[in-house]
């Protein structure tokens, strides 16, 4: 058994009709020679006359070396260990869409799954079958069982590890390779209310974004310079926190509004980088610094800040 070559699944062959990922590797005469990456490269073709249904005059504008294709299964030379013919043609955008989805996952989890075999010198073949495949016929997919071992360590409870390193390298690498990150979610507002009570209207109205928060949903604001505020969050699932940011700022505007004041947004939520948040720390310490060099009542102006308490 080699220790970094293998098939990603447990059949060594695909299934006629089924969809599979190649890479086209030559062109000739007869029509593209192809490795069928998800069954440890074995051989393809792609013959001329399942690549269009017209005449062509250059494959080259069709198919291109070096390019990885959907394609579709049609035969299967299982005694000469190859794939005959895949047909190129007949595969639909939903087709690639779920074959790309598949193969992706696959290919991530053949990546855990070379390092485990180097980290611990585990024939790669070995890991397949006591840890990936026995989760494929369980959960679908390795990947989707390796997500879940995250947060439900069950999912190992069927699994024979070949030794004790090499489950501890799996649960390990799977920890630091698949744990999601926050995602950082920010959106930018300016509050404003004019009346006697302008300023209290204001911190009222910001607060009710952060009323609803929980340990695991926290909504944050900020003064950048009034009216300017900041609406900031932090979550697993990127769509989740635009959500919560979007109520907040309708909450936001349906109390100021009830004050007289008016509730504008100069930046939608969205996810934001590093860099974003570099931006803004910059553009908070400059008003900071302009906002000390202005001589006045000091208590006035912490009145005017209309950050909520």
């Amino acid at each position: 058994m080699s220790l970094t070559n293998c098939r990603f699944y447990e059949d060594k062959y695909p299934e006629v009709d089924s969809y599979v990922m190649v890479n086209v590797k030559q062109i000739a005469e007869m029509g593209a020679y192809v490795k069928l990456l998800e069954y440890d490269n074995i051989d393809g073709m792609i013959l001329l006359s399942e690549l269009s249904r017209r005449r062509i005059r250059s494959i080259q504008k069709l198919i291109r070396i070096g390019r990885n294709e959907v394609v579709i299964v049609l035969r299967v030379d299982k005694e000469k260990g190859k794939t005959t013919t895949v047909n190129w043609r007949r595969v639909s955008p939903e087709d690639v869409i779920k074959c790309e989805e598949r193969y992706n996952k696959s290919k991530a989890v053949h990546s855990i799954m070379r390092h485990v075999a180097e980290a611990t010198q585990t024939p790669l073949e070995t890991l397949y079958e006591t840890i990936g495949w026995p989760l494929d016929r369980k959960y679908g997919h390795s990947h989707d069982a390796f997500k879940i071992s995250i947060t439900n360590p069950s999912v190992w409870e069927d699994i024979s590890f070949p030794s004790e390193p090499v489950k501890k390298e799996i649960q390990q690498y799977i920890s630091s390779k698949l744990t999601p990150h926050p995602t950082k979610v920010r959106a930018d507002i300016e509050v404003t209310c004019f009346g006697y009570d302008g300023i209290d209207a204001v911190k009222d109205a910001l607060r009710t974004a952060e009323a609803d928060n929980t340990p695991e949903n926290q909504i944050k604001v900020k003064l950048v310079a009034p009216p300017l505020y900041v609406l900031a969050s932090q979550c697993l699932d990127k769509k989740h926190g635009i959500q919560m940011l979007e109520e907040a700022i309708v909450k936001i505007g349906e109390r100021i509004k009830a004050n007289g004041g008016n509730c504008t947004v100069k930046m939608a939520p969205k996810a934001v980088t590093e860099h974003d948040d570099a931006i803004l720390q910059e553009l908070m310490e400059k008003r900071e610094r302009e906002n000390m060099q202005v001589s006045g009542d000091e208590n006035d102006s912490e009145s005017d800040e209309g950050v909520p308490e």
